[in-house]
């Protein structure tokens, strides 16, 4: 019988070898991204104190309003410039982009665009 591939698990490891390499601190934290099927999530991480500094997803209702009948890469870019707002407002200008093991195209590159547009620096 032929195995069926585990999608998950292939981008689980994927992204425990970009964890070796990428790492939070409180000067510039790490944008941690997770995409699930219907929606997507982003946190802004120190990893040295072990905390999230900013969240945000789709889920959130500010950010579910803005949403109507957008496309998902479309609701990733306002998940993106929301975070950056909330980012900004606590003082966090620089971060370093962690794909979570996700391939960097359509809603991954969208969150980051969204992310530069509303004045992060990665």
């Amino acid at each position: 019988m032929i195995a069926k591939i585990d999608k998950n698990a292939d981008r689980k490891k994927r992204h425990e070898r970009v964890r070796v390499k990428i790492s939070g601190t409180p000067e510039c934290p790490r944008l941690c991204v997770y995409r699930s099927l219907n929606n997507i999530y982003a946190q802004i991480i120190d990893d040295v104190n072990g905390k999230t500094l900013v969240a945000c997803s789709t889920k959130e209702k500010a950010v579910a309003e803005q949403l109507g009948d957008k496309t998902k890469v479309e609701q990733a870019k306002v998940v993106g410039l929301e975070l950056a707002k909330k980012a900004l407002a606590k003082g966090i200008e620089n971060v370093v982009f962690d794909r979570g093991g996700y391939i960097y195209i359509g809603r991954v590159a969208s969150l980051a665009d969204g992310a530069r547009e509303g004045g992060l620096k990665f």
